[in-house]
């Protein structure tokens, strides 16, 4: 799990620099921030079992519109770092919990869930635990002893942890940590146990990245899990970073996840973000659409996938440019809280309709008629200035008529109001260019054309 842009840990609690309220916005609090789809996707994932999180921290709480959005499109925060090691345990035996009651509190105001993250990592430690001297009796009671302290201060207020954090390299080995030199792999069961025992009521996680897809990676997490679930230890899940690039989504995150269900566990995707190469353009945003899809269909299609966190939901406070140089632009949200394509592809793998497109031109025209009925199309032009990705046309048939069939939409009617949603393979409209749909039609005696139409929920001129 990636450092988050605005830590700066600078000793004990009296020195954290807290001065300022945290922002907490209630989650119909929608004034003043980024137009987006009038359902959110907290009520869109709701509706389908599963979770809709993001990562943040204190500072960005505190931006006022970034908290709006927040509150109203998610259900579940995760503290980007407000409480890892070096931010909870300074100093040896010196706790500070400040920063995470913080974020605990604008959830708890929002309606929020926190995903507690993380107990156990081999980054972001502080120095007096990377730079001491000690045996391997000490660190395991370090460890025990860290757990009891953040995990117990936390417990009942944390709906699940992120116990043990990136245990692999690339090649499925055991990655070289001051936890695996002193105990080998046996630190993920003790950290576990120990995380039951403090928290009985958290779901308790393994996390990693670059296991999303089938690979030396996620076969490792595999044997990991399933060894520790053979073994009776408790491990409620494991966590699916994706950190993913545009274009370049792994392929058998489905087939991936359904292995980890098979073994009784939930999978959770926790800290989704898809970079791209700048500058930003429309064909890079319509694929970027298109992966957001593809990674939260896969969750879908799995009934123990429980929940989807993208880390940060928008440009302005993303930790890829400082990480990645020449590369960004990996978030749900523009850096000025708009939705970008990829938020209209999530809100619609939820069943949503996207964000209204602000911006578009529709023409529609009898192409054939006959005594009890007609042929019709729509051409639907966006204007807004940015791509649509996923669309749903509407419109209100004013003399009754009701469509037979139709073609390049998938269409419904109930009572004088039609639907037409793209077919997949026609789901992006570029900037400026155009998808036309055709229907069949009945009508009783009187054919009056449509007097207004929407595209997702937004009025189109024409």
């Amino acid at each position: 799990m990636p450092w988050v842009r605005g830590l700066v840990v600078v000793g004990l609690a009296a020195g954290l620099g807290l001065a300022g309220p945290v922002v907490v916005a209630g989650a119909g609090d929608r004034a003043g921030v980024g137009v987006a789809q009038d359902v959110p996707l907290r009520d869109l994932a709701a509706e389908r079992g599963v979770r809709i999180g993001s990562a943040a921290t204190v500072e960005e709480l505190r931006d006022g519109e970034y908290a709006a959005v927040s509150a109203r499109e998610f259900d579940m925060l995760t503290p980007g770092n407000d409480m890892k090691w070096d931010a909870t345990e300074p100093a040896r035996g010196v706790f500070s919990f400040e920063r995470g009651d913080a974020v605990v509190e604008a959830a708890r105001a929002a309606g929020q869930q926190v995903r507690g993250h993380t107990l156990v990592w081999h980054s972001q430690l502080p120095g007096w635990l990377t730079e001491g001297d000690f045996s391997a009796v000490e660190l395991d009671g370090i460890m025990r002893h860290h757990i009891a302290e953040v995990a117990g201060h936390y417990r009942g207020e944390v709906y699940a942890w992120d116990v043990v954090n990136e245990p692999f390299n690339e090649d499925g080995s055991l990655r070289d940590t001051l936890w695996t030199r002193a105990f080998g792999v046996d630190y993920v069961a003790t950290a576990l146990r120990a995380a039951r025992e403090a928290d009985p009521g958290a779901k308790l996680y393994v996390n990693d990245y670059n296991v999303e897809g089938l690979n030396a990676k996620s076969d490792a997490l595999y044997e990991l899990a399933r060894d520790l679930v053979a073994a009776g230890v408790p491990l409620d899940g494991v966590g699916l970073q994706g950190h993913l690039i545009v274009g370049a989504v792994p392929g058998g995150i489905r087939e991936n996840i359904e292995r980890f269900a098979a073994l009784g566990l939930d999978v959770a995707i926790t800290e989704l973000d898809i970079r791209m190469g700048l500058p930003v353009t429309a064909e890079k945003l319509a694929t970027q659409a298109e992966d957001y899809r593809a990674v939260v269909e896969a969750c879908l299609a799995v009934s123990r996938c429980v929940s989807v966190t993208t880390w940060g939901f928008t440009d302005r406070y993303s930790w890829i440019p400082d990480h990645f140089p020449g590369e960004g632009a990996a978030l749900l949200f523009d850096e000025d809280l708009r939705p970008k394509p990829a938020y209209d592809a999530v809100h619609q793998a939820f069943g949503g309709g996207g964000a209204p497109v602000e911006g578009c031109r529709v023409g529609y025209r009898v192409t054939n008629s006959w005594s009890t009925g007609f042929s019709g199309e729509v051409v639907v032009t966006n204007v807004s200035g940015r791509p649509v990705s996923g669309w749903i046309l509407e419109w209100d048939f004013p003399s009754g008529q009701r469509i037979d069939h139709g073609w390049n939409a998938v269409f419904s009617q109930e009572g004088t109001a039609v639907r037409a949603r793209d077919e997949g393979w026609n789901a992006t409209i570029g900037v400026g260019g155009s998808v036309t749909v055709g229907f069949t039609a009945r009508h009783a005696g009187s054919n009056e054309a449509p007097v207004s139409f929407r595209l997702n929920s937004a009025g189109c001129d024409g």
